[in-house]
């Protein structure tokens, strides 16, 4: 095996090691930028997410976008479905990591998750401003190629399948995000989301924004989709905290289900149950 086989090959990363431990790195360089020489003290942590993403500084329009939607998907609330996934495993008792895999594990699907996201931003990249396109594509969904991975969507992705209109904080989220995003998507979609949602019988989605707002940015639907699992952890992990607080018999799904009709009894000092004995 020659030494090129045993390179670690990256764009994105370069270390230099520790003269005493080659184990350890002296310096780290993120797309050329020294981290914790020039950049810690220096750069936001959006600025940085967004040069891990594309190894180039953001503008500063770009780092406003997507710092705005960060903020408006960090936490979707209880009625979101990963968030309960993640106040579910806390209120049960689960592992920290526990909470947030689960949180991670609903969050990826095509109903309000990464995936639907990621599937928005093809169409974006397919469709652009052309109503046109969005009308076909609209009425003619693509097929998945592996539907042994991912079964084929069940609504116009970026649109919600449930709701009556489209929801305030979608509204304000597509409004403050056009108004500060530097390319035309959004911007689009804002004049247009009336006929959109006419073309597919659903009112805009938040995926929907923000898969306007992350091909705005320039990313590709894989990064999108990294991303937008990323930036709505904070949500679940607060929740699921907070429902660990309170414990179960506060949470209105388990409190009935879980009532024991013969209780053990608290533990004795060995280890024994105080309970009767059947």
């Amino acid at each position: 095996m020659s030494d090129e086989d045993e390179v670690v090959h990256s764009r994105i990363w370069d270390e230099v090691a520790e003269a005493d431990n080659p184990f350890a790195a002296a310096a780290c360089y993120c797309s050329g930028f020294d981290v914790y020489g020039d950049l810690l003290g220096k750069i936001s942590w959006i600025e940085y997410l967004y040069l891990l993403l594309k190894q180039e500084p953001a503008t500063p329009a770009q780092a406003r976008l997507l710092e705005g939607l960060a903020v408006a998907v960090a936490n979707s609330g209880p009625r979101d479905h990963s968030i309960r996934a993640a106040m579910n495993a806390g209120v049960g008792g689960s592992t920290h990591a526990a909470c947030l895999t689960a949180a991670l594990a609903v969050g990826a699907g095509q109903l309000g998750g990464a995936r639907e996201v990621a599937l928005a931003m093809e169409a974006w990249r397919e469709c652009v401003r052309d109503l046109d396109a969005w009308t076909h594509r609209l009425s003619h969904p693509p097929r998945e190629e592996r539907a042994d991975v991912w079964p084929d969507s069940e609504h116009p992705p970026g649109f919600d399948p449930h709701g009556a209109s489209c929801a305030t904080p979608v509204r304000q989220s597509l409004t403050y995000l056009a108004n500060c995003s530097p390319g035309e998507n959004l911007r689009w979609l804002r004049q247009s989301r009336g006929e959109l949602e006419r073309l597919s019988a659903c009112p805009l989605a938040m995926t929907g924004v923000a898969a306007a707002a992350l091909t705005d940015l320039e990313l590709t639907p894989g990064q999108g989709e990294m991303l937008y699992l990323l930036l709505r952890l904070p949500g679940a992990a607060v929740h699921a905290l907070e429902q660990q607080e309170y414990g179960y018999k506060r949470y209105p799904f388990f409190k009935n289900s879980l009532e024991l009709s013969d209780d053990p009894g608290p533990l004795t000092s060995r280890g024994d149950r105080q309970g009767r004995v059947g």
